[in-house]
């Protein structure tokens, strides 16, 4: 793969403002920078700072290159995770079956299991968001006064108003701006999406996969070890944790297809923390395993988090002067595992369209739409379904299952395992992102 082309500069450099200051605003920031030391660019964030909190994330794919062509793959290995596996376990904690790490070069489909480059979301936010803040200081230190890059927090938009060629964005402290490009990275619920795109477009997008999940930390103890950990409980709920060489060990909690539980926990999670964390544990405090500690755990923790599971699925990715970059534009759901990389590839074609089509906004903004076409298509597809459905849900479907697989996983057939429940990673990734003339982004990389 290519990277970005350095002759083929836009001609007049924009002002740009993006959304969110996650992974894939500061990631789109630096790569800009790179194309156009001139354009000046702001990245506001809702919240008072970077949000150092959230689960592990991997990185995989096309998104290793372009990381290395961005110069910050070095950082983000040295920040992962130390992850040695996965093992499913029954509701003793026994062993059922082990798996290892997947090479970063594999794209995979369903069950997230263990990826080379396993990094905590504050982790490679503060990555993305170093990058491009020292490309500013080298741009500068090269003597370039034009342009710029400013990061402002606690900071929303309010309006948004679009003429032919810019857009008029009205902030939270009333202050109006004008913008050649405004980009909505401001994650699933994007705010941004729903003022641009309109009520009716932006309810469409949401296409729920029936699954609900909750996300917490808990204290470390001597039996989490350094694997993930997934077990299947009866009532279709499934549980996993991942510890790592981290002092804490994260819980995720998945409450697979039902239709009853469904519709109740679309309103739970409109209640407060308190009345959320009660129907979580209502729900897994008798499930099995160790989930009568993790809901002890639970009741403390400072991290909390539960969703509906779904994807974002647009018509089109720009609306005016107003683009959708990551999980604004195209969430492809946790169970898929390619989040990040998503939103990396949206921010190599992006910037790689602006940069090629010079003055032409417009044009760059169709041209993204095309090219992202696909990676979704291949991306936003679950292996397996979402709804894990090989697997039981029925107390003694468990059992036998779960004997079933001893038996086979001690006959050293696990690949046929998981080619059965459709989590093997495809055997060749044969998706070609756009090659951008001229590269010049894969100069300096430090890793």
């Amino acid at each position: 793969m290519s990277t970005l082309p350095q002759s083929c500069k836009a001609k007049t450099p924009l002002n740009v403002l993006i959304i969110g200051a996650g992974c894939a605003g500061p990631a789109l920031a630096l790569l800009l920078q790179r194309v156009n030391p001139k354009h000046t660019i702001t990245v506001i964030e809702r919240f008072p700072s970077l949000r150092t909190g959230g689960q592990q994330l991997d990185l995989k794919a096309q998104g290793v290159p372009i990381a290395r062509g961005m110069g910050i793959l070095g950082d983000l290995k040295a920040a992962c995770v130390h992850e040695t596996g996965m093992k499913l376990v029954d509701k003793n904690g026994k062993s059922l079956i082990q798996f290892g790490i997947n090479d970063s070069s594999t794209p995979k489909q369903g069950l997230a299991l263990t990826n080379e480059y396993e990094i905590m979301r504050g982790d490679m936010v503060k990555v993305f968001y170093d990058g491009s803040i020292m490309e500013r200081e080298r741009i500068e230190r090269g003597g370039e006064t034009e342009g710029g890059l400013t990061y402002k927090f606690n900071t929303t938009v309010t309006r948004l108003d679009q003429s032919d060629s810019r857009a008029e964005v009205t902030f939270s402290d009333g202050q109006k701006k004008h913008y050649d490009l405004v980009v909505a990275a401001d994650g699933q619920n994007s705010r941004t999406r729903r003022m641009a795109f309109g009520d009716e477009t932006n309810a469409k997008c949401f296409r729920s996969l029936g699954v609900h999940a909750a996300y917490f930390e808990i204290p470390r103890i001597e039996s989490d070890h350094s694997d993930a950990r997934i077990f299947f409980a009866p009532c279709s709920r499934m549980v996993m944790t991942r510890t790592g060489n981290r002092s804490t060990t994260q819980v995720y909690l998945f409450i697979m297809k039902d239709k009853e539980r469904h519709e109740r926990m679309k309103g739970v999670h409109k209640q407060s923390l308190e009345k959320q964390k009660e129907a979580w544990t209502e729900i897994f405090q008798d499930a099995g395993w160790e989930c009568k500690r993790f809901m002890e755990g639970m009741k403390t923790t400072e991290d909390f988090y539960a969703h509906e599971i779904g994807q974002v699925h647009m018509p089109q990715l720009h609306s005016g002067r107003v683009v959708l970059l990551g999980d604004a534009g195209y969430c492809p759901s946790p169970f898929t595992g390619m989040g990040t990389t998503l939103s990396l590839i949206g921010s190599y074609i992006l910037t790689g369209e602006i940069a090629k089509h010079g003055d032409d906004v417009d044009a760059a903004l169709q041209a993204y739409h095309e090219g992202m076409q696909a990676p979704l298509q291949k991306y936003q597809r679950i292996a397996g379904g979402a709804e894990t459905s090989f697997y039981p849900s029925s107390e003694f479907g468990i059992k036998i299952t779960n004997n079933v697989l001893w038996i086979l996983s001690s006959l050293k057939v696990d690949k046929l395992i998981m080619w059965v429940g459709g989590l093997l990673p495809e055997s060749k990734d044969e998706l070609a992102l756009p090659i951008y003339p001229e590269p010049s982004l894969g100069n300096e990389t430090r890793d």
